[in-house]
C-alpha cells in the first residue's frame, strides 16, 4: 500500500526540483559536503583584541550611555580611546 505525499512533501518536492533546475543553468549555488565541513562556527578572528575590564562609573553616567542606545560601549570606549593621555 503506497502513500500519497502530503502538501509540505510536495512543496519540498517542487522547491529541490527548482533548485536543481537553477543550479544546471548556473543561477544557483550549491553547497558541496566539504564546504560544509569547513565552516567554523562562532565570529571571526579579528586582529585587535578588546581586553575585558571593570571599570567603576557613577550611576549618572552610565544611566546616560545606556539610554544613548544600541551600541554605548563601543561608544564609550573611543570617547576613552580619544581623551587617553
Amino acid at each position: 500500500m503506497s502513500k500519497k505525499p502530503d502538501a509540505e512533501m510536495l512543496e519540498f518536492m517542487a522547491s529541490l526540483e527548482r533548485g536543481l533546475q537553477q543550479a544546471k543553468a548556473g543561477k544557483g549555488r550549491v553547497t558541496t559536503g566539504k564546504e560544509i565541513a569547513k565552516r567554523v562556527a562562532g565570529r571571526p578572528p579579528q586582529a585587535v583584541h578588546k581586553e575585558p575590564v571593570t571599570l567603576r562609573v557613577e550611576p549618572d553616567a552610565l544611566a546616560k550611555w545606556r539610554a544613548s542606545g544600541k551600541g554605548w560601549q563601543t561608544r564609550a570606549a573611543a570617547v576613552l580611546a580619544a581623551h587617553a593621555p
